[in-house]
């Protein structure tokens, strides 16, 4: 019985060698995980129907006293002749992996097989083939539904080839001529090969799906370090300066010979073996490239010749050329090289198309960043412009009165206008500017105010800033503004204002302090967020610069008021910033 069930064993690398190949052949691989459609199911079925049929020739020939006849090839087998083969495992295999269809065609073809094999005394192996197939299926899919696995694991593998070829004995015993005495001489070597055959079967399978999870897990890991480490580049666009440093980065995570970033009709940067003739800025040129910026589609080359180098001792044999697009607009490719053709894997190919579709998204992201920042600027602009532009005609007048009484003095007060609309068109086209410009401009504007109301306000300065640090513009004047306006209602003289601007740890603090009447209750949830309707304004300046300061700097920066009945203080705090 041992001898015989080494036989049996030897039988068994049919199945292993069809395990094999089912794994390491793409269109196989592809058949053995993805087989749902019709024709996959077909192609399965002829593919177990092929291995059992030659499981059924490579049987051992068994006479009527159960003597080892022959171990060669079986094509006909007399009436009271028995065989032992591993046809049940192929075809309980094939139930496993393509359901309850596959098995059951697979145990038809191979039963009838069997019977043309013999005669028709053997006609049970049909239905007993079919049923066991059907069988496996069903417990495939019960398998499929609640574990949601692809396959059984070889341990519930060994149940399975055990269950089905105790079912066979069982049809040999119910219905073959020879019954008993030939279940007790085949039954333990059957069940025991092709029970240990699903296992190993299955075994096969898992093993490939356990490294195919660790490889795909280390490249995970790696794409998502690359692409965290190149975002900070590609965000900014597609350029020489950010490909250099993309390239770097690339070749430190894979293991690509040379790597190259390109526009659509240079190389922006080159990595690797080859760069003494692949050189920056040089022409795209070659047709691979072409090719797969044309129609946006991945190219591989597995020939040197395909590459299309013009240098013919380019120690480069193979590549990979990925387009980098957003929205359909090709913005350049990235390619990979190998010096030995046979390192390029499907796995390669697989990872320069995760890194080119995660190198597009990070272009895309950065287009999206500069989108948004110039609508920003543009609504921060759209702000800017809207500030108290009746001003102008109120320091026209006092000028125009000021021409009859001193004219030198009006002149004055003239080149004080003209600083003060300067500055404005200044701050109409920068989103910053420095304290010592801001601080001509609210200098301006005191000037032109004070003519106006001579004695009425005492404006005090206290900077301990250097005249080069960076704020919005309109920043202290607006607040300035604010508070000889609002303030002090009627009130004629002791009216004082403190401006304070210092550093504090990493920000620019900026205060403007009046002794005025306070802030009514009813307007200080308001005020700097919408409009606040009042007699002698709206509240559009705060609001706007209010605006202004969230857009550029965050939540953190917006106006902060603190009010009494002794006065005001308004603060701002925002990121220290110095040329």
């Amino acid at each position: 019985m041992l001898n015989l069930s080494l036989l049996m064993l030897e039988r068994v690398g049919l199945v292993i060698v069809l395990a094999f190949l089912l794994v390491n052949i793409k269109p196989l691989r592809k058949l053995l995980f993805s087989h749902q459609s019709k024709l996959a199911k077909n192609q399965l079925i002829l593919i177990f129907s092929i291995f059992a049929i030659v499981s059924n020739l490579t049987g051992i020939e068994i006479d009527q006293n159960n003597q080892i006849i022959s171990t060669g090839l079986i094509f006909s087998l007399p009436s009271d002749f028995s065989i032992m083969n591993t046809r049940l495992l192929s075809i309980t295999v094939s139930g496993i992996v393509g359901g309850p269809y596959v098995g059951s065609s697979v145990g038809l073809i191979t039963g009838i097989h069997r019977v043309i094999q013999g005669d028709w005394s053997s006609w049970f192996y049909i239905p007993s083939s079919i049923l066991i197939g059907a069988l496996s299926g069903l417990l495939f899919k019960k398998q499929l539904t609640s574990k949601k696995g692809l396959l059984m694991t070889p341990a519930q593998g060994l149940k399975v080839g055990f269950l089905m070829e105790s079912i066979q004995m069982l049809f040999i015993l119910f219905f073959s001529p020879t019954k008993l005495e030939l279940v007790k001489f085949i039954a333990v070597p059957m069940i025991f090969a092709n029970t240990i055959g699903t296992f190993i079967f299955l075994a096969i399978i898992q093993m490939y799906l356990n490294q195919e999870q660790e490889i795909r897990a280390m490249q995970t890991h790696d794409v998502l370090s690359l692409a965290d480490t190149t975002l900070p580049y590609l965000r900014n666009g597609l350029n020489s300066n950010s490909a250099i440093e993309v390239v770097k980065i690339i070749r430190r995570f894979t293991n690509f010979s040379a790597i190259s970033i390109t526009s659509t009709n240079k190389v922006l940067a080159y990595e690797g073996v080859g760069s003494d003739h692949h050189l920056l800025n040089e022409k795209l040129v070659t047709e691979l490239s072409k090719r797969s910026i044309n129609n946006n589609t991945v190219s591989v080359a597995y020939q040197k010749k395909e590459i299309g180098c013009s240098d013919p001792k380019c120690p480069l044999n193979a590549a990979i050329v990925v387009p980098l697009s957003v929205d359909n607009r090709i913005f350049g490719t990235l390619k990979m090289y190998f010096v030995d053709a046979s390192m390029l894997t499907p796995v390669d190919v697989q990872l320069a198309e995760g890194l080119g579709s995660i190198f597009s998204s990070q272009i895309a992201l950065g287009e999206a960043e500069l989108q948004s920042k110039l609508v920003r600027d543009a609504e921060i602009k759209s702000l800017q412009a809207q500030i108290n532009p009746h001003f102008f005609f109120n320091a026209v007048n006092t000028i125009s009165a000021m021409i009859r009484k001193d004219s030198e003095k009006a002149r004055e007060l003239l080149i004080e206008l003209s600083t003060y609309f300067r500055a404005n068109l200044t701050g109409f086209r920068e989103t910053e500017v420095t304290f010592e410009q801001e601080r001509s401009h609210v200098d301006a504007y005191l000037v032109l105010e004070q003519t106006r109301f001579p004695k009425r306000y005492d404006v005090q300065f206290d900077i301990q800033v250097s005249p080069q640090v960076m704020l919005p513009p309109f920043t202290i004047q607006v607040l300035v503004e604010n508070a000889i306006k609002h303030a002090f209602s009627d009130r004629k003289k002791d009216n004082k204002v403190l401006i304070s601007v210092l550093k504090n740890h990493d920000q620019l603090q900026i205060k403007v302090i009046d002794n005025g009447l306070g802030i009514d209750i009813d307007k200080q949830d308001k005020l700097g967020k919408e409009v606040v309707d009042s007699q002698s304004g709206s509240g559009t300046a705060l609001q706007n610069l209010n605006q202004r300061l969230i857009g550029l700097y965050g939540i953190d920066s917006q106006l902060q008021f603190e009010t009494s009945s002794k006065g005001t203080v308004v603060t701002i705090n925002i990121p220290f910033k110095e040329i």
